[in-house]
């Protein structure tokens, strides 16, 4: 089927390819995880995500999977600030060290329908121990919310350290203009610019998330659009570039006939690889992990070339490793 145009038929298209929706509890978190990541200073730090469940985003996007860890209707008032009690519970019992924590809802965290305005407070309350709070956005909410989230935060500080910074995660996926308006995102790349503007004048962070072989760009073009993807992230001042390769299997993208096609390991290690090489002295590049697997064809490399992309992300150098002698893959990054 030819991709339609128009939002509300695109929508339709999206909607239609899912699978059943699974059962979330609104009171429950989905996970915490930590993880090493580096600063801006250079140090490794532990990091915790924690997987908030509430309402699914409004947005249609082509490539999201996101909606799968979400629930229909809107989040109950409460329930954010008493997973999230949950979660720092948890961490409380670990060994790790965490200085900071990433909010991550699989939505926007400036939706009201997603995580109430009432919430902020109890969700700083929890907050006031962390260097760095790090939540994920839609540029088009970009607003007056961030100003509130941000002032909770100075309140709740612990005493006699600073307040936790706020850094707020945008997805601007590509630059490839035609792409972007194709992903149903409903932004422009002057969208994007707008938002990070707004960021920095209310003293926040910015994140940018782009995507690895996004679909819409003629693959012969792939190279030439991540690079150009970077280079408007860190000119509208983000601190970090965050690569996630597109994930196959949510529905929609795999109904795009001869319009996306999923990159593989080598795709992932070779994007990665050219943005630090062109783009690394301004600002952290990392690249996305989680369900790496997915993307190898070869079980005997993969750990190694994972291992390898994870002290990258580390270190931010390149690092080249032996040829797999199996497939004769990973030999560049």
């Amino acid at each position: 089927m030819t991709y339609p145009l128009g939002v509300a038929a695109r929508d339709h298209f999206v909607l239609t390819r899912r699978g059943a929706r699974p059962r979330r509890d609104a009171w429950r978190h989905q996970g915490v995880i930590v993880e090493d990541e580096r600063t801006a200073d250079g140090h490794v730090v532990g990091t915790a995500t924690v997987f908030l469940t509430g309402r699914e985003c409004p947005w249609r996007c082509a490539m999201c999977d996101l909606w799968r860890y979400t629930i229909a209707e809107d989040t109950p008032r409460g329930a954010i600030p008493a997973q999230l009690a949950a979660a720092c519970d948890e961490l409380r019992g670990r060994a790790d060290v965490v200085s900071q924590i990433k909010l991550y809802n699989a939505g926007s965290f400036f939706d009201p329908r997603a995580v109430p305005d009432d919430d902020y407070e109890g969700v700083a309350r929890r907050l006031g121990g962390f260097a760095r709070v790090i939540v994920e956005s839609h540029p088009n909410l970009v607003g007056p919310r961030v100003d509130r989230l941000r002032e909770a935060l100075d309140r709740h500080g612990a005493t006699g350290r600073a307040a936790p910074r706020l850094e707020v995660a945008m997805g601007l996926e590509t630059a490839h203009p035609e792409a972007l308006d194709r992903l149903n995102k409903r932004m422009t790349v002057e969208d994007f610019a707008h938002a990070a503007e707004q960021l920095r004048r209310r003293g926040a962070s910015l994140r940018a998330f782009l995507l690895i072989s996004p679909p819409f760009v003629p693959r012969a073009e792939q190279n030439h659009w991540l690079l150009r993807s970077v280079d408007v992230a860190f000119s509208c001042g983000a601190a970090v570039v965050t690569l996630i390769p597109t994930r196959p299997g949510n529905g929609a993208l795999d109904a795009l006939e001869g319009e996306f096609q999923p990159p593989t390991l080598d795709d992932i290690e070779r994007s990665h690889g050219r943005a630090m090489a062109v783009h690394s002295r301004r600002g952290r590049i990392f690249v996305d992990l989680w369900d790496l697997q997915r993307f190898s064809g070869c079980p005997r490399c993969f750990e190694t070339r994972r291992a390898r992309l994870h002290a990258i992300n580390l270190e931010q150098r390149l690092l080249v490793g032996p040829p797999c002698a199996a497939c004769g893959a990973g030999a560049v990054p």
